[in-house]
């Protein structure tokens, strides 16, 4: 072969591979392309897309190349495995062509790191030009936690929260033995399905009213109806009154050594930054709602006496897993876990996914939640197309993210069939969002470290107002 033929034949086998891993078919079989293959491969406009989470490597990857073939355009995506990831971004725009890869046009982030994107004008306002950014498509979370003062900055694309996790098998055993001791004097209530439980039973066995089977059977499902807790007192009652089966080992536990799981007693109650995490004026962290979960959290240690310097999120699904506890608190990827153990027959249960109780029926409970949305450079110069791939990323290709990464979308018009997943997103729904407040960035610590204590028995009002003041010091300073 002439050796100007097997270079042309070198560098179009390394143009067609690019293109492949960049995501984006290219018509060979066009006349341009038959007449100059390189022209016509360099015609293409071209965008760079980076993530940090090598997960959604096959996902974007897919998605570059459906969407390159739908446009006509080259789509390369590259994993950054940096710790520092949007310093990362920051530097290598302001290099422009020097480091390689080049910047990214579009990219994902941490909906928290938003308002130091933006201000360094790493991250603009979406062009909206698909008609998504709205509540049909996006929960109230979502979209908040891509606001930024008043303006939508990015893509939601998925999300984690955490959910109430429950045996199903033994929550249904809880209400077969309740169903046994209801009063027969006081009945079934059809409509209202409640029931008069006798305060003692009789010594006499003989006195007790044996039901018939239909009976039993109506009362036991009844009560199953309402096994499913409203609030933290409800699972006490449960503990109160079950005898379990000999593999429980405890009715309620989990990681009480993470925010993340624990922060649904307080989250109604302490504000920082107001909906969307940006507004410095908003601190409500010090205030009496806030100081009676924290009690009601505090005296669960007593009740349930988790070590929270031993216990961890996998140990204890695992444990509910193995059948050692009737309820957990748990994120999305627990969905996933337990659908594939039931399927291979390692959880013979039953099992359900429920929205987080609150801390009682005067308080409210509400979850924490992270977004992991797509922002757009803003010292791109293909703004429109990144755009176009963003909300594609966003909406056009979401059906195919959990499937190819486990990841939950956080459009609400995927995943319709899967209840555990509806049960999750429910809960996004009106989760709080992370701040996005840059001098409130150590904000979680800190809560962190208060829980911890609160849990091991500190005063709570005390511990309240210090991480009140904390705050308060830290905004104003900056």
């Amino acid at each position: 072969m002439h050796f100007t033929k097997r270079i042309m034949a070198v560098l179009l086998v390394a143009a067609l591979t690019a293109g492949l891993y960049a995501g984006s078919f290219i018509d060979w079989d066009s006349e341009d392309a038959q007449e100059n293959p390189l022209a016509f491969l360099n015609q293409k406009e071209t965008i760079r897309v980076w993530y940090g989470d090598e997960a959604l490597t096959d996902y974007i990857s897919r998605a570059a190349v459906a969407f390159g073939d739908a446009h006509n355009v080259r789509v390369l995506p590259y994993y950054i495995a940096e710790s520092d990831y949007l310093e990362t971004i920051n530097r290598v725009t302001l290099n422009g062509g020097e480091e390689t890869p080049s910047m990214p046009d579009a990219y994902l982030i941490s909906h928290d790191l938003l308002e130091k994107a933006y201000l360094a004008g790493l991250a603009v306002p979406v062009e909206d030009v698909a008609g998504v950014m709205d509540a049909a498509h996006f929960p109230k979370a979502a979209l908040s936690a891509v606001t930024y003062h008043g303006k939508l900055v990015a893509y939601p694309l998925y999300y984690e929260t955490s959910a109430l996790i429950y045996n199903e098998t033994y929550l249904y055993e809880w209400a077969r033995q309740q169903a046994g001791k209801a009063d027969p004097t006081g009945g079934i209530d059809g409509e209202e399905g409640e029931f008069e439980e006798l305060d003692e039973l009789p010594d006499d066995e003989d006195s007790l009213v044996i039901y018939d089977e239909e009976t039993l059977a109506l009362r036991t499902q009844q009560f199953f109806e309402r096994a499913i807790p409203a609030t933290v007192g409800d699972i006490l009652q449960i503990a109160d009154s079950f005898d379990p089966p000999e593999t429980v080992e405890g009715i309620f536990s989990w990681d009480v050594s993470d925010i993340f799981y624990n922060y649904y007693f307080v989250g109604n109650y302490m504000n920082l930054g107001g909906e969307a995490g940006d507004d410095r004026s908003q601190i409500d962290i010090y205030n009496q709602e806030a100081i009676a979960s924290l009690g009601i959290y505090q005296g669960l240690n007593q009740f349930f006496s988790i070590d929270s310097s031993t216990v961890s999120y996998d140990s204890v699904l695992q444990d509910f897993l193995e059948g050692k506890l009737v309820f957990t608190i748990a994120t999305t990827d627990a969905a996933a876990v337990l659908a594939q153990a039931k399927e291979e027959g390692n959880f013979p249960y039953d099992y359900g996914v429920s929205l987080m109780p609150d801390p009682s029926g005067e308080l409210a409970g509400r979850s924490m939640s992270v977004t992991s949305a797509v922002a757009i450079n803003g010292y791109s110069e293909h703004q429109e197309l990144a755009n176009a791939f963003a909300a594609y990323l966003a909406d056009g290709y979401a059906e195919n993210l959990y499937e190819q990464t486990g990841k939950v979308s956080a459009n609400r018009t995927v995943n319709r069939s899967n209840g555990a997943l509806q049960i999750f997103l429910a809960e996004y729904e009106d989760s709080m969002p992370l701040p996005k407040l840059m001098e409130a960035s150590n904000y979680w610590t800190w809560l962190e470290v208060l829980f911890a204590k609160v849990w091991n028995g500190e005063d709570v009002s005390s511990m309240v107002e210090q991480l009140d003041q904390q705050m308060r010091t830290q905004l104003v300073k900056n």
